[in-house]
């Protein structure tokens, strides 16, 4: 095995790769391919300077050190954002890619099999697959979440450099099978991550504003909701009623006439 080198690791991956038909595949990987390029090219990232594998629904760019970070980082944080709304606005809606990305720097070592070697790019792997980074990716209109380290947070975007915002990241520590792990998410973390709940938002009422029309609720302290006549030993309470043990009964009560013997009650209280 080669000794390990400090390398930047950039990883991309397809949401919902497998959904799709071979044809939509062969044009997925095609585009990623390009986009990758394109913002590579941008951020001023020679070939040379660059080993690709290819994860089928996704790769991974091991990039050389000397190449700048800071300019990567935000060539991702716009020009791949408008790109992928480029393609996406010409591009059928089975063809439509939206991406995870994760970068991170760390030591890599190649093996005698050719393989790539090391923990940091594990890490990178993990945050890639997190449920942090594709809750976010799902709940969000644009393309793109990103996720970068720790190392290259406080490396990069913690001194608010021009075109990479420090309010704009948040730190999230996804699960693993190793433990908790540490990282920062462009953009809000997932409302359900955020809540502990994975239910959708709801929707901020203006002020003043009344509650949607729907079914009565029943006042503080619990009770039952009755729609429609009901028999409440011995008396006859109508329409949409609230019946409470201890409490007020809302609505129209009156006396029930004597019920012929086989329509009494079993017993005092009986709701029939």
């Amino acid at each position: 095995m080669n000794d390990p080198v400090s390398r930047t690791l950039l990883l991309l991956d397809i949401e919902r790769y497998s959904n799709r038909d071979d044809v939509e595949q062969v044009y997925l990987r095609r585009t990623l391919y390009d986009v990758a390029d394109r913002a590579l090219d941008a951020a001023g990232v020679e070939d040379s300077m660059r080993q690709r594998a290819d994860r089928g629904d996704g790769l991974i760019e091991l990039i050389d050190a000397n190449a700048s970070l800071r300019s990567l980082l935000r060539v991702f944080l716009t020009e791949v954002p408008a790109s992928l709304r480029a393609v996406n606005r010409m591009a059928s809606s089975s063809a439509q890619m939206r991406l995870r990305a994760v970068l991170a720097t760390g030591y890599v070592a190649v093996d005698a099999a050719g393989g790539w070697v090391g923990s940091d790019l594990n890490h990178a792997a993990r945050l890639l697959d997190s449920d942090e980074l594709r809750d976010a990716l799902r709940e969000r209109e644009n393309d793109l979440a990103l996720c970068v380290s720790d190392q290259v947070y406080s490396g990069i975007v913690r001194h608010n450099h021009p075109g990479i915002p420090t309010e704009e990241f948040h730190h999230i520590t996804p699960g693993s099978k190793n433990g908790p792990l540490s990282a920062w998410l462009h953009g809000p973390p997932a409302y359900g991550k955020a809540h502990g709940t994975t239910a959708a938002p709801v929707a901020a009422q203006p002020a003043g504003a009344q509650p949607p029309a729907g079914p009565s609720a029943p006042p503080p302290g619990g009770g039952m909701a009755f729609n429609g006549a009901v028999h409440i030993g011995g008396s006859l309470v109508g329409g949409d009623q609230y019946g409470v043990a201890g409490g007020t009964v809302h609505g129209d009560v009156g006396p029930l006439a004597p019920a012929r013997p086989h329509e009494r009650p079993s017993g005092d209280g009986d709701v029939r």
